[in-house]
This record gives C-alpha cells, structure tokens and sequence, in this order.
C-alpha cells in the first residue's frame, strides 16, 4: 500500500487532530458485469455500481477505563441494531457490525478495518488517543461477491476522515481501502475497492480504472442463489484447471478479454442486445471452468427465458449471484421468474441512472 501522508507541520497547514463528536461514512455494493477471474490474470473488468444496497459507518470517540484491552483478540458481542458481531481491535477501536453475520466473516472483516484504522490514525498523529467506537449498518450480503468487505473498509475509512476532518483524496481511500482487502481475502486486484465508491460503471485493468458512459436504457437484475460463494476457492480451482492443460490459461484470457472489450464498447454505444449476448457468452466460458452451480445455471436459463438480453454469473462463483441485462419493460416478468427458479432476493439497477456520469 503506498503510504498516507498529510501535510506536514513544515507547512504549517497540519494541525494536530481535533475530532468531531461522531464521523459518518457511507459506501455501496457493486456487481462484476463482465471479467470476474480473468482479471487476476491481467484481462479487463467490468464493474457496476450497486447504489440500493448500502452501507453506513458511524465513528465516535469516547474514553473507556474497561478491560477491553487485549491487543490483537476479535471477541464475539452483540451488536447494535438487528444484533451482529463486536470486538476489539489493537486495544483501542471496538467495532460492532448489526445484522446478523457469521463468526467467520466479522473475524475476517476485523482483522482488515482494524489494520486500516490504525493506519490511518497514525498517519495523522492521533495513534494511542482516546478509544474509537465504530459501528458499521450494511445491508449487502455476504459472500455473494457484492463487495460487502470492499464497502464496509470504504465506510470506514470515510467516517474516520469526517470523524478527525481530515479530507482524503480517492487515491488515499482506494489505498486503505486496498490495504484491508488484501488482508481479508489475499491479494486483491482491487476492482471492489475502486467500484463500491464509483458513481458510474467501470472499466477496470491493470490496476487502472475509468469511468463508462452508459448509453443504453436496459436494466441490469442482479439475483441471489441463497448459496454463499468462496472466491478463494473458486480462484484456486480455475488456478488448477488452467494449469492442467498447455494453453488453457491463455485461451481463457483471450476469451475473456474479448468479451469484456465487446461489452465495453456495447454499454457505451447503447447496443443493448449485443451487451446482454456478451453476458451469456462469458457465463458459458465461467461454467466451462467450473466455477458456477446448478443453481446459477437455472437462474441464468430461468433470466433468458423471461427475455433477459443475457445472464451470467457474477463475482468469484461456487454460489453468490448472477445479472441478467433486460430491456426495462420486461424487467417485472424477469424478476418474478427469477425468484420462481429459487433466487431468494433480486435487485434492479437501470441504466438510465448512470447517464449523466461516465467518459
């Protein structure tokens, strides 16, 4: 990660740390439109933002003279609101996550928000101050390659910068963003650290992303199987399968390159049936390899038969959702056939709403 740095009192614009009284930041879901596992090998991505599925961090500051203060520990707690996780973090920043997610997953999201919190408290010379309570409110599920850890890291750090005033730039965010990926899920490529704060689609590669002009009226349904996916696991399958066979690997990025690049230039021109063809021609290559399910398999086909333009699987697979892309006047049927074919939760997200952003 590249270093966060403020100015400094050389310049006479740095002062120390004066805190609001509570710090409140906000991040969204996204969803893999086209690119999921070929990016890791260099190949383009393509990201949707998500703006219906929300969530907000509140930081506050508060003096505690409790025991809570075992250095490195995530204890098990209630949360606010529906009731989640709570723990500590370093000694010095509780976190409470409401809902009701599981033991693994508060764990795994701790140990990247507490590594991104103390970095950015040290950055600005508030290391070893008064406690930090932070309570995170998501509403996107886990483990159905949505971004959830990716969001809740940008709330994070966003209410951590209202909470001390201390502006950031995208480029500031998207590092610790980046920071608390990589230690919650290994290397990251860092499409969801750039997506859950993007305001238009993305197109993603090499570490690089920009904004595209959506030119299209179509709607883009996400659906959820109900089943949680492992991008870890479906990374190292799709890791052996390529390997197993000369030539596999690079097939499979050519394959996916052009397909992306295809629907790149479909979203910005507005062709929406050559978008939604792209879709369904790169779920074929994803269930070739091995990283979708039955049960995705059956929504895809249940989207196509409704009149989705196309349908594929998004995020790492073995579970998690799939898109389908449909022209606005057919998404109602589209999304009652979805959930007759076993999707336990959908989500609508037209075009039209990304018109006026993107390049």
């Amino acid at each position: 990660m590249r270093a966060l740095t403020f100015p400094t009192p050389a310049e006479g614009v740095f002062d120390p740390p004066r805190a609001r009284s509570v710090g409140v930041g906000r991040a969204h879901a996204k969803a893999i439109v086209l690119g999921e596992h070929a990016v890791v090998y260099g190949a383009p991505a393509l990201a949707l933002p998500v703006p219906q599925l929300t969530v907000t961090a509140t930081a506050g500051l508060c003096t505690r003279t409790d025991t809570r203060t075992r250095t490195g520990t995530r204890t098990g707690g209630g949360g606010g609101g529906g009731g989640g996780g709570g723990g500590d973090a370093g000694g010095r920043v509780a976190f409470t996550m409401t809902g009701s997610p599981s033991r693994p997953v508060v764990t795994r999201a701790f140990d990247g928000l507490a590594a991104l919190t103390d970095t950015f408290t040290a950055a600005i010379g508030a290391g070893g101050g008064p406690h930090l309570d932070v309570v995170i409110d998501g509403g996107i599920p886990h483990g159905r390659g949505l971004g959830s850890s990716a969001a809740y890291a940008r709330a994070v750090v966003l209410a951590l910068a209202d909470l001390y005033d201390r502006p950031l730039t995208e480029q500031q965010t998207f590092d610790l963003v980046q920071s608390s990926e990589n230690i919650a899920h290994g290397r990251s490529s860092g499409v969801d650290a750039r997506a859950v704060g993007a305001s238009a689609p993305l197109y993603f590669r090499a570490g690089r992303a920009q904004s595209v002009a959506a030119g299209g009226q179509g709607v883009f349904v996400i659906a959820d199987s109900g089943v949680a996916g492992s991008t870890k696991d479906a990374v190292d399958l799709l890791r052996r399968r390529l390997a197993a066979r000369p030539g596999a690997q690079d097939a499979f990025v050519t394959a996916a390159t052009a397909a992306t690049e295809r629907a790149r230039h479909a979203l910005a021109a507005g062709h929406d049936r050559e978008l939604g063809a792209c879709l369904t021609d790169y779920h074929g290559l994803l269930r070739d390899a091995g990283v979708s399910t039955p049960g995705i398999d059956a929504l895809v086909q249940a989207a196509l038969e409704a009149g989705s333009h196309g349908a594929k699987i998004t995020g790492g697979g073995l579970g998690g959702c799939m898109i389908a892309f449909t022209h606005p006047d057919t998404a109602g049927q589209v999304t009652r056939r979805l959930h007759a074919a076993g999707a336990v939760q959908t989500w609508v997200v037209p075009l039209r709403g990304f018109a006026s952003h993107g390049r």
